[in-house]
């Protein structure tokens, strides 16, 4: 087979041909290289700006900022964005966080940037981020074929996997020959970039029925009607949850426990990028396996492979589990995301979607603040050994619970069977 009948037989073909996607994709590549970026800049900058004996707590403060409000947005604004199409919801999260961190580099140019000041920014930038995820989802769930979802959502996994494998040494670069800010400034640029594409590129369709969704929890009611959505977010919830931890107890294992400089914790975050760009490549193969049981494998395997750095294993075979664990990661987001749009009501998919992103934006901040008593109590290594074996028992108990379930729909349709 020729390599252009090849690239025709992905499963990724009907995704980067279609007319309307290849006028979205590029704005959205720019956007997610500035929150690559990103991740690198807005803990550096609140470390150049917080006073020196309390640089943890701002960072960590920032970090939530730029996140959490969006799970506070995503579940409280249901009765104002009810009636907006996808584009105007992906649109104006972008546009408000243009505005919101470009105001960042200008004040700091002024010198009237605080470090209070940038932390209240960076939590306005993010209240519309669950409603933006939300309308890009949407917008691909109404673009594709429904077996075609997944190969789509493994295309916005793998460019968020390299620009995060790209990212991070681009802001370095960037913070030694401007400053952190000049790095927030790109990203402000990368957003409007992102607003303008989908509020240009996608047509304004129409939005809900406002009569079927008049309530600020309506995402939330209509997971809680659909049994498979709720059993869906409630594995990603913990399963998250449990992930959580690992981002306190793996700096000190490293720096504590093995007594290594920080390039081999580089190592470990560098083996998880690369093993999810590969992961994000190979997702769109796995439409021809039944979907629910392949996400909950990835959850068991994912504690497996994550049970080594726990453990005490030698620092390579640690490393190469830590691989594998970035390996799983997209295809389980993926999955689930699919699942997800197949599953809701086509009407009340940006809501569903944006009280799904909501939730589990939660889930690893409250995992993450579990994991500095947990490593206080237990130590680093123990946390890790924890978090691991309670994702993989999680995963045993979710497949446990899919077969009883199983099982008690199929009894009442033998017993019909055998009546005469």
């Amino acid at each position: 087979m020729t390599a252009t009948r090849m690239i025709r037989a992905s499963p990724y073909w009907p995704v980067l041909t279609h007319p309307t996607l290849r006028r979205l994709l590029p704005g959205f590549t720019v956007s997610s290289l500035g929150d690559g970026m990103a991740v690198v800049a807005v803990s550096w900058l609140a470390i150049e700006l917080a006073p020196a004996s309390d640089h943890g707590m701002w960072v960590a403060l920032a970090a939530a900022a730029y996140t959490v409000p969006g799970a506070v947005g995503g579940l409280v604004l249901a009765r104002l964005l009810r009636r907006r199409s996808p584009a105007q919801l992906v649109g104006w999260d972008a546009l408000l966080r243009a505005t919101a961190l470009g105001a960042i580099p200008l004040c700091h140019a002024l010198g009237t940037l605080t470090i209070e000041l940038y932390v209240a920014l960076l939590a306005a930038s993010s209240v519309l981020h669950s409603w933006g995820q939300a309308g890009i989802y949407t917008i691909l769930a109404r673009l594709l074929r429904e077996r075609d979802l997944l190969a789509g959502n493994a295309v916005l996994s793998s460019v968020g996997s390299l620009s995060n494998v790209i990212g991070p040494p681009l802001a370095a670069a960037l913070i030694a020959w401007g400053g952190a800010a000049t790095v927030i400034a790109v990203d402000a640029v990368t957003f409007l970039v992102l607003g303008i594409t989908f509020l240009s590129g996608v047509r304004q369709d129409s939005a809900p029925d406002p009569e079927q969704q008049d309530s600020r929890t309506a995402g939330l009611a209509v997971i809680r009607r659909t049994p498979v959505l709720l059993g869906l977010l409630s594995l990603s919830f913990v399963f998250f949850f449990l992930f959580g931890p690992v981002y306190v107890a793996l700096p000190l294992y490293v720096s504590d426990d093995l007594d290594q400089p920080a390039v081999v914790l580089a190592a470990f975050y560098t083996a998880f990028g690369g093993g999810a760009v590969i992961g994000s490549l190979m997702t769109g193969y796995l439409s021809r396996l039944p979907m629910w049981p392949t996400a909950i494998g990835i959850v068991v395997s994912f504690g497996a492979f994550l049970l080594p750095v726990g453990l005490g294993a030698p620092v390579a075979a640690a490393i190469g589990g830590f691989a594998v664990v970035g390996l799983l990661w997209p295809p389980y987001a993926a999955l689930s995301t699919t699942l997800f749009q197949r599953s809701a009501p086509r009407e009340s998919l940006p809501q569903a979607l944006a009280a799904s992103s909501a939730v589990r934006t939660l889930s690893v901040p409250l995992g993450t603040a579990l994991g500095g008593p947990l490593v206080t109590v237990l130590g680093a290594q123990a946390t890790l050994s924890l978090s691991a074996a309670s994702i993989t028992v999680l995963g045993l108990g979710a497949a446990c619970t899919a077969r009883a379930s199983r099982n008690r729909r199929a009894r009442p349709s033998r017993g019909r069977v055998r009546r005469p």
